[in-house]
């Protein structure tokens, strides 16, 4: 047989790209069952009988905070503003067979031995295997980087990566001790699906910091 080498040539680019159709589709696959198929994972059962959920008071913090109700388990709810939280707290209870404590931390403000002194306290003798990193901050208005107040970007990192980890720093000790747990961080399509958050580039950094840096731990 003759050896045709503009033949062969021509098959590599259609190869590869069957191989990055068949990735693509297998991802795909993957990202439908994960989100739609698979059965819920008993995170009681696998993890622990508590839950700890940062900036749980409003939004999606405090929707996780119901659905981890809903799944019996009981919470450390964290958040800042102390009115919001004691009605978060009480709407769950009243819905919920279920214990709730809070915990009043403004994330700008409290240092990182403070942080870790007043999560360890309100979780000591409790079975915590489950940490939701949600709290999250960003200015309100769109602006150029060297715009952004010096404080404000200042607040911005402590909040979505300094506080975010000192937290875990906090749970993770108990975590290995019971060899179970998972921390959950909630991440930003301006990280994920953006190649950039243009005129919000500190929250996009933060976020995929976080994201990347300790995206998941399971003991």
């Amino acid at each position: 047989m003759e050896f045709q080498l503009p033949s062969l040539l021509m098959l590599i680019p259609i190869l590869l790209g069957l191989i990055s159709s068949l990735n693509t589709l297998l991802w795909f696959l993957n990202w439908t069952w994960t989100n739609f198929l698979r059965p819920p994972k008993d995170l009681k059962g696998c993890y622990g009988s508590w839950a700890l959920v940062t900036g749980a008071a409003d939004g999606i913090g405090r929707a996780i905070s119901f659905e981890l109700a809903n799944r019996g388990l009981n919470l450390v709810l964290l958040d800042r503003d102390a009115p919001k939280l004691e009605t978060t707290a009480k709407e769950i209870l009243h819905g919920h067979d279920v214990e709730v404590r809070t915990l009043v931390s403004d994330l700008c403000v409290d240092r990182e031995d403070e942080l870790v002194r007043k999560v360890r306290e309100v979780i000591e003798g409790l079975d915590v295997g489950v940490v939701i990193n949600n709290a999250g901050t960003t200015h309100r208005d769109p602006l150029f980087f060297d715009e952004v107040d010096d404080r404000l970007v200042e607040s911005i990192v402590r909040v979505n990566v300094e506080a975010a980890t000192w937290v875990t720093k906090a749970v993770v000790p108990g975590m290995l001790e019971r060899k179970r747990g998972v921390v959950v961080n909630i991440g930003s399509g301006s990280a994920s699906f953006l190649p950039s958050f243009p005129l919000f580039t500190v929250y996009s950094a933060t976020k995929a910091s976080q994201e990347w840096a300790y995206k998941y731990f399971d003991a």
